[in-house]
């Protein structure tokens, strides 16, 4: 049975991957399966985390770093890191405050969260509840209606950007939940928007196919989205970069590099192998973010480094939550906003604006 979450930060919790060991005591089996598990064999979920130590770090010595900051606008609104709070479903899972606790943490770091389609409140009642920056993720709900009747109510709320997934128009065949036996309580299903409908499949048929794929989205669908909102939309699963060159080019306002935690499609490339290429194709002309991995703040100063603007961070905040609550993910975003300070000033970088790619080897390239 898991323990309830904990009332204060032990002494030994000093990392994300520390979070990651006490948190296993907090989450129960089948729910840790859900949260850690990948699609398939997991290749991509592993080649997330392991991606980042192809490159190292070229620290410079004897720089004036005096008065440097973490600060990072993103638009219009300026943040005090560049860490946000990725969508993640259903946190209730994993503490009895979910979201709100989330969102309280996020307020009080000065930083962004991002709040599921999938929440398990509704997302008046988290918008209400939170003092700081939400987004609002947003799945394609089967037709343009339904979808833009969630769009209206996020604008509504207040939420301040759209962060539209357009990788997952089906689900990856998760085995490792699917072992487990997991399945979402009824009471955290469907709060934000009810089932989609998919159209009876005939015998012989594919459900794929000829049931899930027909109510996807298209270009021509996310195109006439991008029009229906004053909201900057930001586009979330690009691997490709003609893909992301298409996504700025119908009115993306942002582009985020991710494979969903490499939970929809095994064998896809590592989010920082695609990031350098994305960056290079978008050539500035709108945000770049990049999820998937990051674990340390030598990570972010990475990613930045290879072109995004900020990160997102999923699984290692939701460690936290289940362990401490609103608590421990204010202090898990501290201690990566800390070592990113620490990478920066040993690196010779007073702001964000000094991490250039030129702080990097690649050494799976450079090494051998």
């Amino acid at each position: 049975m898991a323990s309830a979450p904990l009332q204060a930060i032990p002494v030994d919790i000093v990392s994300v991957a520390d979070y990651e060991r006490r948190a296993v005591d907090h989450i129960d089996h089948a729910a840790l399966a859900y949260l850690q598990g990948g699609a398939a064999d997991e290749y991509t979920v592993k080649a997330n985390l392991n991606a980042w130590s192809d490159y190292d770090i070229q620290p410079r010595v004897l720089a004036d770093v005096r008065g440097g900051h973490t600060r990072c606008t993103l638009f219009g609104e300026t943040l005090a890191h560049p860490i946000i709070l990725a969508p993640v479903a259903s946190q209730r899972l994993f503490h009895p405050d979910g979201e709100y606790a989330t969102t309280l943490a996020a307020a009080v770091m000065q930083g962004v969260a991002v709040i599921s389609t999938q929440a398990s409140y509704s997302l008046e009642n988290i918008s209400n509840q939170s003092q700081g920056l939400l987004w609002f993720q947003l799945y394609w709900q089967g037709s343009r209606d339904a979808t833009l009747a969630l769009v209206q109510r996020a604008e509504a709320a207040g939420y301040r950007a759209l962060v539209l997934t357009v990788d997952a128009p089906v689900s990856g065949a998760r085995n490792r939940e699917q072992r487990a036996g997991f399945a979402l309580p009824t009471e955290m299903a469907n709060i934000n928007a009810p089932p989609i409908r998919l159209p009876s499949v005939p015998e012989g048929k594919s459900a794929i196919f000829d049931g899930v794929m027909t109510v996807a989205p298209t270009w021509e669908d996310v195109a006439w989205l991008v029009k229906q909102t004053s909201l900057p939309v930001l586009f979330k699963g690009i691997l490709h970069p003609d893909d992301a060159k298409r996504a700025v080019a119908i009115g993306a306002a942002g582009i985020i590099v991710s494979n969903h935690g490499g939970r929809v499609l095994d064998g896809v490339s590592a989010t920082l192998t695609a990031l350098p290429v994305i960056a290079a194709a978008i050539n500035g002309a709108v945000p770049v973010l990049v999820d998937g991995g990051i674990r340390r703040g030598t990570d972010i100063m990475k990613a930045r480094a290879l072109g995004a603007t900020a990160v997102m961070i999923g699984r290692p905040y939701i460690y936290a939550l289940a362990t401490a609550g609103a608590l421990g993910v204010a202090h898990l975003v501290r201690l990566l906003r800390e070592e990113l300070e620490i990478a920066m000033a040993l690196s010779g970088c007073k702001t964000l604006d000094d991490i250039h790619g030129d702080i990097l080897r690649r050494v799976t390239l450079e090494s051998t």
